[in-house]
């Protein structure tokens, strides 16, 4: 089997290390050339850290990132609202943990050029892509010309503005996006002496922001809610007011250190379908939410495992094309069922919220707030088996074992 992933971002490199793993051999397409530096998203939820793990690279994402501690909400005087207290089990074997994005691509980068059977191309922008009955095929500009590069099946990692989506359905993304910008910074300002944890969520109707440790040097993300009309440069001339009325201490541009300033609007979009035939769409080329809570950045790293789970599958004869079907509808419904309200949720609990009296309409931190005062442990110990509920076992859907005798009924088998 050979499969195109386009997109050499996180997503598709993670991809392309799992299905190398099984002896698949892989074709990365990126227009760039080389990794995205931007620092993006940081945090990795349980159920991302398991396919990181199968992977083969969380040992170098734990050496490098960093586990958090507490994770709260809290009003903008910074007195605290409720939150998730940090436990031996939250630093356990698939605890939360944090390394801004443009360090985890450097990882997934060198493990995959000393992976056989991936091939990486840069500077190779996918223009249109395409199946027919020998396979699938990508057209991609080059310097000089075009090429075209065919496969067996084809994977879309190539994020929110998706020439593989766009290919099978135009400027359709079904959704809808926030009246609201926010501005992801970068900063060296310590805010733990001023009482910050590790993780803070400051409910406001304007200023609501989140801040949270990224780095053991010190370095901070503050992510803020902005005027949506606001230009970059209107950004841009705002940030150090903005910075002097939300933070504690209201720090004046001297007293801190900022190294990154990126604003972008916020959607919740989902494509029609995640799979077509013998293409396949995967993480941001599929689907977006909003940036609180973590669930796109965890959304997407479950789905290639998913998409690897059927390949797999697929390649070792245990199961036919249908469950690429599966693939899709059961993703789809993940982002339908769980991630899309939870997320939006996220969103709406920091900047909408009465932060006088948060809990009045959120049984969410009602909850929270029930499960600190839980001496037993046990409320705790169930929200936790929640991390895993983004996750789906697709190996249950294999239909034969790996000696090829029939399983007489759906069940989890050894991959």
């Amino acid at each position: 089997m050979h499969v195109l992933i386009i997109g050499a971002g996180p997503s598709g490199l993670i991809l392309a290390l799992l299905l190398a793993k099984s002896n698949i051999k892989v074709t990365l397409l990126d227009a760039a050339t080389t990794i995205d530096d931007r620092p993006r998203a940081a945090h990795y939820s349980p159920s991302a850290i398991l396919t990181l793990r199968k992977a083969g690279v969380l040992d170098d994402v734990r050496a490098e990132g960093i586990i958090p501690g507490d994770f709260n909400w809290r009003r903008q005087d910074l007195s605290l609202v409720t939150g998730l207290k940090d436990t031996p089990e939250s630093r356990g074997e698939d605890g939360l943990t944090c390394l801004p994005l443009n360090l985890l691509g450097k990882i997934l980068l060198r493990h995959v050029l000393k992976t056989e059977g991936i091939e990486l191309r840069w500077k190779h922008k996918v223009r249109d892509v395409g199946q027919d009955g020998e396979g699938t095929w990508a057209v991609a500009e080059v310097e000089g010309g075009e090429v075209r590069v065919e496969g067996d099946y084809l994977v879309g990692c190539d994020g929110a503005n998706s020439r593989v989506r766009k290919s099978l359905f135009g400027e359709n993304f079904p959704g809808h996006t926030w009246d609201a910008q926010i501005v992801a910074t970068d900063v060296y300002y310590d805010l733990h002496k001023y009482g910050m944890s590790d993780i803070n969520n400051i409910i406001h109707p304007q200023d609501y922001y989140m801040a949270a440790i990224l780095t053991r040097t010190g370095l901070w993300r503050v992510s803020y809610g902005e005027d949506p009309s606001f230009t970059l440069e209107q950004v841009l001339a705002n940030q150090p007011a903005k910075y002097e009325r939300m933070l504690p201490g209201n720090p004046k541009p001297g007293d801190y250190k900022l190294m990154n300033v990126a604003p972008y609007r916020i959607h919740q979009r989902c494509a029609e379908k995640m799979r077509v035939g013998k293409i396949l769409l995967a993480a941001d080329a599929a689907h977006l939410v909003n940036p609180f809570g973590g669930l796109g950045l965890t959304g997407g790293i479950v789905d290639v495992d998913g998409v690897a789970q059927c390949l797999v599958g697929i390649e070792g004869g245990r199961c036919g094309e249908e469950i690429l079907e599966r693939y899709c509808e059961v993703r789809r419904g993940m982002w339908r069922d769980f991630v899309d309200p939870i997320s939006s949720d996220n969103f709406l609990r920091v900047s909408k919220r009465d932060p006088v009296d948060p809990f009045k309409d959120d049984p969410f931190l009602r909850y929270v707030r029930e499960m600190e005062l839980d001496t037993t442990g046990e409320m705790r110990k169930e929200f936790n088996k929640t991390n895993y509920d983004i996750c789906h076992d697709f190996t249950q859907y294999y239909t034969k074992s790996k000696d090829g005798e029939a399983l007489e009924r759906d069940g989890k088998v050894e991959v």
